[in-house]
């Protein structure tokens, strides 16, 4: 990939508005690869006072976005599962990082993990895509 499509790509992913909503950052995408933050809220933790699942997800959720679209090629979430593993509290810094673990044709494979900015792991994930006969960047 080069330079020009690789900045491109990171100016498509930063125009994003729910993450911008929640905070996120894209820190880095390359092809098949991606690392996003996000600063837990307080207006994100649910009625226990501990951070929501949701927004968690939804992290990893961007990462696999951003990776998984990496090449260029319109892909769209067919299935993710996450294991949560570590409770964090508001004020805590994450980070996701998405690595493509296959690249089909048609389907790919990620694994996402959310760690704390201290390298803990919160959660593991793992996604498929369906890889559209379309390319994003297009025109």
């Amino acid at each position: 990939m080069g330079e020009e499509t690789q900045q491109r790509i990171l100016l498509r992913f930063r125009q994003d508005p729910y993450a911008d909503l929640l905070g996120m950052e894209l820190l880095e995408v390359r092809p098949g690869y991606s690392l996003m933050s996000m600063v837990v809220r307080e207006d994100m933790v649910n009625f226990h006072g501990i951070p929501h699942g949701g927004a968690i997800f939804s992290l990893a959720d961007s990462a696999f976005a951003a990776a998984s679209n990496s090449h260029g090629q319109t892909s769209v979430a067919l299935n993710i599962e996450i294991s949560y593993v570590r409770m964090v509290v508001p004020g805590t810094k994450l980070i996701a990082e998405a690595t493509e673990e296959y690249l089909g044709k048609r389907t790919a494979l990620y694994h996402i993990t959310v760690s704390t900015d201290e390298g803990d792991l919160v959660a593991s994930c793992h996604g498929v895509v369906y890889r559209k006969k379309e390319w994003f960047l297009e025109g």
